[in-house]
């Protein structure tokens, strides 16, 4: 690895983290957000961890899921193997922490030289694994120096992100290259991987994890029977991942069907429960927390979810799933985890994030677009008056995760020559 660019990126780092540190912790403050203890970030205070293995990292809740498929099928072919699950986000590390399959989980270091170092001190491991765009120069290069290889998995570059990496390319390609394998969603993110600078004979095309996932649990006894009590008899709307600016249009939306539907409602970020809560009271809906279990007397018509790794479970109970950060320009959550599910899914135009998914939904009939909180209550009367129509629209979804299938062996068929 040619050297100028890493120094340039450590002083980037050294210069720019001490200054963004406090309005970091301000914005936390505000917005009730949980990081990982410094300490662990730091690599400080690290517990005893298993060596010798392969450290899987996801950033937060989306990417953690790619990595808990892919550790279970690691763990099938390589029984033996130690294996490290990783995360960046409190979520992710609170959604990591319930992998059976991972021997340990801890916060992954920041891109510094002395975290990066004690990590990899502490874990000695035999291959790192990247999902998605997790490109972290500095463990990239503490690992090449030591000879661990490093690979990137169902990775993508969106139409937003692809523009603002080809510029900075010159700087880019360089600090790509300790990469043993870099394994693509799609054809398109191949080729954008090479247009980086990461060397063809590297890109792989194996598909998207995502559609492999694995089926959510059952829902927890207790809370299936809390979720019967409150919606007594009603049928069960859910709106999952939804962001700042977009829970009001979907409870104003709601609110005139409130006689004939229960609303599930999941915050993409848990900590904002409290601020959800109070703009569906503003409504006039009656509304609870899911934390903790509403007592069976209680009455509700919306349950807003704040607890991390249940939302996938309880789309089996809907109806229909609105698949948030599409109303507003965030580019869309997954809409993998309803359609797995079989559920009709609804969704706003604002899906570049997981265009090609949404694309291959459209193709077949199972996703409806709207624009609007309008749109999106004439859908779910429709859905409502129609439930065999939205049945039909989810064994479409359905059609197509399974159609996309084997994702995750292929990638463990590619990653199988790089572990010891």
């Amino acid at each position: 690895m040619r050297r100028a660019p890493l120094w340039l990126y450590r002083l980037a780092t050294h210069l720019v983290l001490p200054l963004a540190a406090p309005f970091l912790f301000l914005a936390d403050r505000r917005s009730g957000k949980r990081r990982p203890p410094l300490a662990a970030r730091l690599a400080r205070s690290l517990p005893p961890l298993p060596r010798g293995g392969v450290v899987v990292h996801g950033v937060s809740v989306g990417e953690v899921m790619v990595a808990k498929a892919l550790l279970v099928e690691l763990r099938r072919r390589f029984p033996q193997l130690p294996l490290l699950l990783t995360a960046t986000t409190a979520t992710g590390l609170s959604l990591a922490s319930g992998s059976q399959v991972a021997d340990a989980t801890v916060p992954f270091p920041l891109d510094l030289p002395g975290p990066t170092r004690r990590f990899l001190a502490a874990t000695a491991p035999k291959l790192l694994v990247l999902v998605e765009t997790e490109l972290w120069p500095e463990m990239l290069a503490a690992c090449q120096e030591r000879g661990v290889p490093v690979a990137l998995v169902n990775a993508r570059l969106s139409d937003r992100s692809f523009p603002r990496y080809r510029r900075l390319r010159p700087l880019l390609a360089p600090l790509l290259q300790p990469l043993a394998l870099a394994l693509a969603q799609s054809p398109e993110d191949a080729a954008r991987l090479v247009a980086l600078g990461v060397p063809e004979v590297k890109v792989r095309v194996t598909g998207n994890i995502k559609f492999d996932a694995q089926p959510a649990r059952e829902v927890p006894e207790a809370l299936q029977r809390a979720l019967s009590s409150l919606a007594q008899g009603r049928a069960i709307l859910v709106a999952g991942s939804t962001m700042p600016g977009e829970e009001q249009a979907v409870l104003a939306a709601y609110a005139p069907l409130r006689e004939r539907a229960f609303l599930l409602l999941a915050p993409r970020h848990p900590e904002r429960a409290a601020e959800v809560l109070a703009l569906g009271q503003a409504l006039g809906l009656r509304c609870l927390r899911r934390s903790p279990l509403p007592p069976p007397e209680a009455e509700a018509d919306v349950l807003v979810l704040d607890t991390v790794g249940e939302l996938a479970a309880l789309y089996q109970l809907g109806l229909v799933a609105f698949v948030g950060g599409s109303l507003v320009p965030k580019g869309g959550h997954n809409p993998i985890e309803p359609a797995r599910c079989g559920v009709a899914v609804l969704s706003g135009p604002q899906v570049r994030n997981f265009a090609a998914v949404y694309a291959e939904l459209a193709a077949q009939g199972g996703v409806v677009f709207v624009k609007s909180a309008q749109e999106l209550a004439a859908s779910l009367a429709f859905f409502l008056d129609n439930p065999e129509k939205a049945r039909e629209r989810g064994q479409k979804a359905l059609a197509v995760i399974r159609a996309h299938a084997g994702a995750t062996a292929r990638t463990v068929d590619a990653l199988a020559p790089l572990l010891p």
